[in-house]
């Protein structure tokens, strides 16, 4: 009769090897499948970007080559003076413009608007997926309504306490003496992903104090790649980001000094002859505190839960 051999039991080095081996499974499958999400949603964004940045082209060919910009030539940032606002029968009313249409404060996103009302860009288009907090705007959702409103009525994105949870883009700061308009340098960011220094929808905001561009730059120390990544927008996990520049092309920048002679597009030059600044000056979220240095400085900006209160982070 022939002799039966059992099973060998498993020792405690085995389940130790096992339990190893799933352990690394586990740790590794989210890194796989992350990467190829991750680029995915880059490629949308950066879709995105193209279609404001066609449309922005439209709308300037429109008006005298001049970029969107809510309210009159002297708005200011800030928010509209009440929540229906947003609703008013007409541009004076929404942005409280003075009769000659001087005065009056508006959003970021209002200029944004401007695609939807009149050009019929869809507010998804101004929503990335990797920008955590953002929701596509949807009119059907929104309360107290006049009869018959549509979406090329409004001014904004909604109300204000609203409006900034609904766009994941920043925009060349439009309420200055530096406006965009389509006879500047062509190397001009236009827009871009939500600028890492102003809080965003998730309550998110980088640390001022450990980036560091890791190119030469004036006063300062040149820093590591990992400390200039600091610098990038939280959005696509601060590999870079999707920046749309004036003459229409999208492309992702590994570093935020990707304007005019490596500018920063997040940041206030410090060289007002127009020279590119790496470093340049962290960002106070109110009017006076945003302005460009010169034409050739980009300054992108993007609303925050109060464009009054928030302070750089």
């Amino acid at each position: 009769m022939a002799e039966q051999r059992g099973l060998r039991r498993l020792t405690r080095a085995d389940v130790v090897a096992i339990g190893a081996v799933c352990l690394l499974l586990i740790l590794l499958v989210p890194v796989l499948f992350a990467k190829p999400r991750e680029q995915a949603v880059r490629k949308v964004c950066a879709a995105n970007l193209a279609q404001i940045g066609k449309a922005v082209l439209v709308y300037a060919g429109d008006n005298k080559g001049e970029f969107p910009r809510a309210g009159g030539r002297s708005t200011v940032w800030g928010g509209m003076p009440f929540n229906t606002a947003w609703t008013a029968a007409d541009r004076r009313i929404a942005f409280t413009l003075a009769a000659d249409g001087s005065g009056g404060s508006a959003s970021i996103n209002a200029s944004f608007y401007l695609l939807v009302k009149y050009q019929q860009l869809p507010p998804r288009v101004f929503v990335c997926k990797g920008d955590e907090g953002t929701t596509e705007w949807k009119l059907s959702e929104c309360n107290f309504l006049p009869s018959n409103f549509e979406l090329i009525d409004a001014w904004d994105f909604g109300p204000p306490d609203e409006s900034f949870k609904h766009c994941s883009y920043a925009y060349h700061m439009p309420y200055t003496i530096y406006p965009l308009s389509t006879s500047l340098d062509p190397n001009l960011a236009v827009a871009a992903d939500r600028n890492p220094w102003i809080i965003s929808p998730a309550s998110h905001a980088q640390d001022w104090t450990k980036w560091r561009p890791d190119v030469s730059y004036l006063g300062g120390v040149v820093g590591t790649p990992a400390q200039a990544c600091m610098g990038n927008s939280i959005t696509h996990r601060r590999d870079g980001q999707n920046v749309l520049f004036l003459d229409g092309r999208v492309t992702f920048e590994k570093r935020a000094y990707c304007g005019v002679e490596k500018d920063n597009v997040y940041t206030i030059s410090r060289d007002i002859t127009g020279h590119g600044d790496p470093y340049g000056i962290g960002l106070t979220p109110t009017g006076l505190a945003c302005m460009p240095a010169s034409r050739k400085d980009s300054v992108l900006v993007h609303d925050a839960p109060s464009v009054y209160s928030q302070e750089r982070r």
